[in-house]
């Protein structure tokens, strides 16, 4: 998958990572899954055609991930922190999202990231 760089600035402060693109519903579908490790400053962002509300779960997913949700303004609408590997709970944004950024478990907490945080990427 083609990579971005991508920056999440709370508490005042970039925190900058490479994000790699699953653009295709293949893709989407896959995302991290099967994966048993994964750098701190990466993570996978799921671009949405449009905006709508969107569920995740974590079923083949071996990290723990924090899902974070990205509303069109481009910030964050809601992190959901810890997602537990392989359950099959729905974990939803809470309300439309244009994209959703999967980063190692704890990294939103490690940097004081919040709702209304801002999100800064390009996609190509």
């Amino acid at each position: 998958m083609a990579t971005v760089p991508l920056t999440l600035v709370a508490g005042g402060e970039n925190h900058k990572y490479t994000v790699e693109v699953a653009r295709t519903t293949t893709e989407q579908a896959r995302g991290l899954m099967l994966r048993k490790t994964m750098a701190r400053d990466h993570g996978m962002i799921f671009p949405l055609a449009v905006a709508r509300e969107a569920d995740f779960w974590m079923e083949g997913t071996y990290l723990p991930l924090d899902i974070v949700f990205i509303a069109p303004d481009r910030t964050v609408r809601r992190i959901a922190a810890n997602a537990v590997p392989f359950s099959r709970a729905e974990i939803t944004s809470g309300g439309p999202v244009s994209a959703v950024l999967e980063l190692n478990a704890g990294e939103a907490a490690r940097i004081g990231l919040r709702p209304g945080d801002k999100v800064s990427y390009t996609l190509n």
